[in-house]
């Protein structure tokens, strides 16, 4: 197991656990009320027989949102570390998955767009974790309004580049999780946002929920890449080192060698049926080549080199010599033609 999988599944674990450890301190401070509570006091005055004795009296200024939950100290505190070491994290997981898909695939549009808005959503976080409601209303709103929706995207995007790199059936079947969780998170933030404008104390606590579910939907989302983070190797940081310039052992120019000690690299203008080794910078035959959709599929010859490139990216096995009729799928991008 690759060390880097255990950052996607703390993101949730340390996040979710926090965040319920600030509901219990505003619980047990009285600045909130339980979540299982549908009954609201128009004030304190008269109290609802249901909440006489020990238990606080609800109304709508204790309506138990995450914000509100982490509105007054000591867990306003709690609640600032929390969302200030997440942002952290979705900054370093959003980082490394972008160039995990540049290592082991290639540059795309829905690759950079999703390391864009996975950063706007942990600037919004941060800004949600640090300007509490009740003393910085405008600040606090803003953040929540770049975090939530910039979140909801980056899951839209993520379930698209999953669909768009599967190349397996567990690939295939991570899509459909990641595009059920980001379905119902859609739900959640549209439910919470319609019930939040309404003034009924019902569909008021009801926003409450449905943001709590979206939360944690999201956090759950991240602790999904775990399944990639297993490849992340010291190839991916590379990537980073060189400012995400290297595809899949790099591009080279057309007939442009590998540098000295560097992985081997792919001309770019290079396109199936022809297939090359970035090695030498020759065209090799490949045998059987056929076209299904945007996927072309060959075997290579005895002797064959290991590299093969195709629009850019290296495809097929990498040992020094490859055997006869080991076979080759290279996937069209979608922005080729």
């Amino acid at each position: 197991m690759c060390i880097w999988m255990i950052l996607p599944v703390s993101l949730p674990a340390f996040t979710i656990t926090g965040i319920w450890v600030v509901y219990a301190m505003a619980r047990y401070n009285q600045h909130v009320c339980p979540v299982d509570n549908w009954l609201y006091n128009q004030s304190c005055e008269v109290e609802l027989p249901l909440q006489r004795g020990p238990v606080l009296c609800c109304t709508l200024d204790n309506v138990p949102l995450i914000s509100k939950c982490g509105t007054l100290p000591p867990e306003s505190c709690f609640f600032s570390l929390i969302c200030s070491t997440g942002s952290f994290m979705v900054m370093v997981i959003v980082l490394l998955r972008y160039a995990h898909v540049i290592e082991k695939h290639q540059h795309c549009v829905l690759n950079t767009a999703s390391l864009c808005t996975g950063w706007i959503c942990a600037a919004g976080l941060i800004m949600v974790g640090n300007f509490q409601v009740d003393h910085a209303k405008v600040l606090h709103y803003v953040g929540a309004g770049v975090a939530f929706p910039t979140g909801l995207l980056f899951l839209s995007l993520q379930s698209a580049l999953t669909y768009r790199l599967a190349k397996t059936q567990s690939d295939h079947n991570m899509g459909h999780l990641r595009c059920a969780m980001t379905l119902l998170a859609f739900i959640s933030l549209a439910l919470s946002g319609v019930f939040f404008i309404q003034e009924s104390f019902v569909l008021q606590h009801a926003s409450a929920v449905f943001e709590w579910v979206f939360c944690l939907i999201i956090m759950l989302f991240y602790g999904t890449f775990a399944f990639e983070f297993w490849g992340v190797s010291g190839d991916t940081l590379m990537v980073l080192a060189k400012g995400g310039a290297q595809g899949q052992g790099g591009v080279c120019g057309k007939g442009e060698p590998a540098p000295a000690g560097e992985p081997p690299c792919c001309r770019k203008d290079l396109k199936p049926p022809e297939m090359a080794s970035p090695t030498n910078m020759q065209t090799l035959e490949v045998d059987k080549t056929t076209r299904t959709g945007r996927e072309y599929s060959g075997a290579t010859r005895r002797g064959d080199a290991g590299y093969f490139c195709c629009w850019g990216s290296l495809v097929g096995p990498r040992d020094a010599v490859v055997e006869e009729n080991e076979s080759l799928t290279c996937t069209e991008p979608l922005n080729s033609t």
